[in-house]
């Protein structure tokens, strides 16, 4: 028996009933010869870790932009942080951690330079929208390997595509990185807010600390807490009422201190403009991309628009701002 093969057994022995189970994976696009040592899962995480969109994610915006300072939350390090809060709720709930951390490392592959302002801008201007969790599946299956896509499975990449809390995964292990997404950003937004200048812990509101507790520690413990407690044995992932409730009140006070705090998001306006140039600019200069996004527009496998979103959307702050700078910033001429 491979080591592949006892490892689902162990799977069928210590998971619960309701996990998703390598052996019962509903398979890749493409047949694939399953691996001797790793099940089906761990196979996408190491896929999802060692490709260029992942490594791109540690210059590319969480919340606050281009910001002084070696603490602040770049978008991998959210990610690592979802990964985490992920598999503390799988391990404790006997789900699939080899699928949850699959998920949550592939969850924001698509993401744009200078976070959800690059999404917005790049969404105004292409005819057929963008969305970053429909990127981050574009990316796995059309985009990395130089447009070959990875071949992942169909529980991972359905868990990418619904990450958003107005979608609903087809397996538990989706829906614990759902739930872990947005624990995760309000944790470390808050903390970066409080580090910014922002907000203090103490402006939360009463209604709110009451439930959750009076420190970030707090809040984060307590919602793991309570996602166990109440999705023990239970066919799906949720919280109690009341922290729910509260969890969505602490939502809207970040919305409204921090996610369009005029200080945190003063920059924004420039990032549109810039973001708009760019994609216009590639528009009508498609013969500067990469060959292999070429070839895929010259087979009809994407239009014009879709391409350049591809490619803008790919790249991280500095390089966004290099390539701008390059096309666009006149350079001084000198004689020697």
């Amino acid at each position: 028996m491979k080591i592949r093969e006892k490892l689902e057994e162990r799977e069928t022995q210590i998971l619960s009933t309701h996990a998703c189970l390598s052996m019962n994976s509903k398979g890749r696009e493409k047949e694939e010869k399953p691996c001797d040592i790793r099940p089906c899962f761990q196979r996408d995480r190491d896929r999802i870790l060692y490709s260029k969109s992942f490594r791109r994610l540690k210059d590319k915006t969480q919340v606050f932009l281009s910001p002084d300072g070696d603490h602040y939350r770049t978008r991998m390090t959210h990610t690592l942080e979802v990964s985490q809060n992920a598999r503390t709720i799988a391990k404790a709930l006997r789900l699939n951690e080899d699928l949850v951390e699959a998920i949550a490392l592939g969850h924001d592959l698509g993401h744009t330079p200078f976070g959800h302002a690059g999404e917005r801008a790049l969404d105004a201007e292409c005819p057929e929208g963008f969305k970053h969790n429909e990127q981050s599946l574009r990316i796995v299956e059309k985009l990395e390997n130089y447009g070959k896509g990875l071949n992942l499975t169909w529980e991972v990449r359905d868990g990418i595509l619904n990450h958003e809390m107005d979608l609903t995964p087809g397996t538990l292990e989706g829906k614990v990185v759902r739930l872990s997404d947005k624990i995760a950003y309000m944790h470390h937004d808050m903390d970066d807010a409080i580090r910014g200048g922002i907000i203090e812990e103490s402006d939360v509101p009463d209604s709110i600390t009451s439930v959750l507790g009076h420190t970030k520690g707090e809040w984060l413990d307590g919602f793991i807490h309570d996602i166990i407690a109440n999705s023990m044995d239970k066919d799906d992932i949720r919280m109690s009422e009341e922290v729910y409730e509260a969890f969505h009140a602490l939502r809207r006070f970040m919305f409204e201190r921090v996610y369009t705090n005029p200080v945190a998001k003063g920059e924004e306006t420039k990032v549109d403009d810039m973001i708009k140039i760019l994609y216009h600019y590639y528009v009508g200069h498609i013969d500067q991309l990469p060959d292999y996004l070429k070839e895929m527009m010259d087979r009809g496998e994407a239009s014009r628009e879709r391409i350049v979103c591809d490619y803008v959307s790919s790249m991280t702050d500095r390089y966004a701002v290099a390539t701008f700078q390059e096309v666009y910033i006149p350079k001084s001429w000198t004689v020697l």
